[in-house]
């Protein structure tokens, strides 16, 4: 069985592809040859990232939905899920809607769209599925819901890269720590002592960059990357590791 999706007429479904981290990643891999399809509740600034379907990715019919006029006007041998919510709180606060809600749009809305693109990859003998994860799920104040989410896609990267090794498929996962996103910037003002501390504990000494973690999952869509499955691959500019002393 032949390993590697086809190098041409590659189609990827890319969630939460409008903004921040994955308008990054679908421009990143228009730019590697793939055909971009996005699924995001809000439009695109522009028309560089590919075609896009609303779609409230917290509403499992609408998705089912979307996913079937998606997949039937192509069969995609690529998918990245992205999209994620988050609600920080305290533990003592956290509702049960807002843990719900994050558990949905991130763990359970990734496994509908790993379902609605598996006959085409299988069809193809092969194919590439990311999903992007956070530094956050190895625990992280005030994100009881959100690590959550991000822990349980972790996990469920390594289950379905085994279930779906032997068929060509490879299920892998990019784990960013502080991305330097609009969202990230407003919520974080650079002249803020509180930013500078988040900076001051990165090792590289500053925030990383969307383009930098749409590079990440670039390399595990690229063909000649069939022999990595199963893998968190943390674009955290060391955090996980820690600093020396």
């Amino acid at each position: 069985m032949n390993p590697t999706p086809p190098s041409t007429d590659r189609h990827v479904l890319v969630t939460g592809g409008s903004s921040g981290i994955g308008l990054a990643i679908c421009r990143r891999l228009i730019e590697s040859g793939w055909q971009v399809t996005s699924l995001d509740l809000q439009p695109p600034p522009d028309a560089r990232s590919g075609a896009h379907l609303r779609v409230d990715m917290g509403d499992r019919e609408a998705l089912a939905a979307a996913l079937a006029e998606a997949c039937g006007r192509h069969r995609f041998t690529g998918l990245v899920n992205n999209v994620a919510a988050i609600r920080p709180a305290p533990l003592e606060t956290t509702s049960l809607d807002d843990f719900d809600l994050q558990i949905g749009v991130t763990a359970r809305a990734a496994l509908q769209c790993v379902q609605a693109v598996l006959p085409a990859m299988r069809a193809a003998g092969g194919g590439r599925i990311v999903n992007i994860t956070s530094r956050a799920a190895l625990g992280k104040e005030l994100r009881s819901g959100y690590s959550a989410a991000k822990g349980a896609l972790n996990a469920l990267t390594r289950t379905w890269a085994l279930e779906l090794a032997a068929q060509g498929i490879t299920v892998n996962a990019v784990a960013p720590g502080p991305i330097a996103t609009e969202a990230f910037k407003a919520a974080n003002p650079a002249d803020s002592p509180r930013t500078r501390r988040i900076a001051e504990g990165i090792p590289v000494q500053r925030f990383g960059e969307p383009a930098e973690v749409a590079h990440a999952v670039d390399a595990f869509m690229h063909p000649m990357a069939s022999f990595m499955t199963g893998q968190v691959l943390y674009v955290c500019g060391g955090i996980t590791v820690g600093l020396a002393g």
